[in-house]
């Protein structure tokens, strides 16, 4: 079997790309890749990327579609804290989930794509959500 490295980016569909892309940068962070940028056509992908280079979307402007897929992001259980928290600041509503082995956010992105930020450090967490 040849091996997979890694996944290079992810095709997300926009009805708005330029307000798309607003919510990408103050939402998750996600900043258009300057050596790309000859690809953001009326028909082509604008990329996006953090900052650190390990997540990358290719926003394509085309009418509105039902996702079928559900893009995960893998954190540490400090930093699930902080994505609460940077949520909730953003007004961006995210349902918490107990998965009894994870953690999970998940909430809804432009043209209601759906998306989770994840955490498998369950007892910590745990900790932190007795009370709720």
């Amino acid at each position: 079997m040849p091996k997979l490295e890694t996944i290079d980016h992810v095709h997300v569909y926009a009805a708005d790309r330029r307000a798309a892309t607003e919510w990408y940068r103050r939402v998750l962070g996600l900043e258009a890749m300057a050596e790309l940028a000859n690809w953001a056509t009326p028909d082509g992908p604008l990329f996006l990327q953090n900052r650190e280079g390990t997540v990358a979307l290719a926003l394509f402007e085309r009418p509105v579609q039902r996702s079928r897929a559900t893009i995960a992001f893998r954190v540490r259980g400090e930093d699930f804290l902080k994505w609460q928290q940077h949520l909730r600041e953003a007004q961006v509503e995210a349902q918490l989930e107990d998965h009894e082995v994870s953690w999970s956010l998940y909430f809804r992105g432009p043209d209601d794509a759906p998306f989770e930020i994840t955490s498998s450090d369950y007892n910590l967490l745990k900790e932190k959500f007795a009370d709720r």
